[in-house]
């Protein structure tokens, strides 16, 4: 049986979930994820994209940005970049982890979300090849809910934010958040999500449209605050005493 086309609505916000097939990883090192944000931003065109020339002009760019004789308006490089790139989708939030991808978009484009994921699907060529290895890198579909409102739209970005604590805590969503202090600041810094530039930091500042989720979550103060807010009653599960300064 032929599986349903799905069909997005342009203008929605949709939380779309990639998984590894059996969970295997799909980032095995450093270089991974970099090639994994590149390929979000790469890949988010409706024109046809060649990696390779693509590389070799953003190295390019590097060079004349970082040549002291040369004069280069680094703001005139971004908009013509901007106006080259036919964007399929808005890409709100995003968060690389070992074994799958959280992205929080909203399709601009017929079809956006679906024609952006599939090209995305050409990053598991790269991986294969470097990793020597053969078959599918991605479960075949998916997954995508429907923001629906700002409420919901609130509790995904934390849940898309938080979604790195995993890696040092283990099984908190279960059993809370036993060290408040080092969780905050891990998170703050993990380097494979939007999160650092909602609240002020520069990560891939580039990647991310942050106007609109700005607003609805009241600026970065706010981020952070609903953000920590989500890890204190965590952390408060583990131990109430945690918040009590006992």
């Amino acid at each position: 049986m032929a599986t349903p086309i799905r069909q997005f609505e342009n203008g929605e916000i949709y939380h779309l979930i990639l998984r590894g097939v059996d969970n295997r990883r799909v980032f095995e090192d450093e270089n991974d994820y970099y090639r994994g944000i590149f390929s979000l931003y790469e890949f988010n065109n409706a024109n046809p994209v060649d990696i390779r020339v693509r590389r070799q002009e953003r190295k390019a760019i590097k060079c004349r940005a970082n040549d002291p004789q040369g004069v280069v308006n680094l703001r005139e490089i971004e908009l013509a970049e901007l106006a080259r790139r036919y964007l399929l989708v808005e890409i709100l939030a995003f968060c690389l982890m070992p074994n799958h991808i959280h992205i929080l978009v909203k399709q601009l484009k017929d079809n956006g979300i679906t024609k952006f994921m599939n090209k995305f699907g050409g990053y598991a060529f790269y991986f294969n090849q470097k990793h020597q290895r053969k078959g599918h890198l991605f479960q075949d579909r998916f997954k995508a809910v429907h923001i629906e409102d700002d409420e919901q739209l609130k509790t995904t970005f934390v849940y898309v934010c938080t979604n790195p604590v995993s890696l040092v805590e283990p099984g908190w969503k279960e059993k809370g958040v036993k060290d408040l202090e080092k969780t905050v600041k891990f998170i703050e810094n993990y380097k494979w999500s939007s999160y650092a530039d909602y609240i002020g930091g520069k990560n891939f500042p580039s990647l991310t449209s942050r106007d609109f989720l700005l607003g609805v979550m009241e600026g970065a103060d706010g981020c952070r605050n609903f953000v920590n807010g989500w890890l204190e009653y965590k952390a408060e599960l583990a131990d109430p005493r945690a918040l009590q300064g006992i």
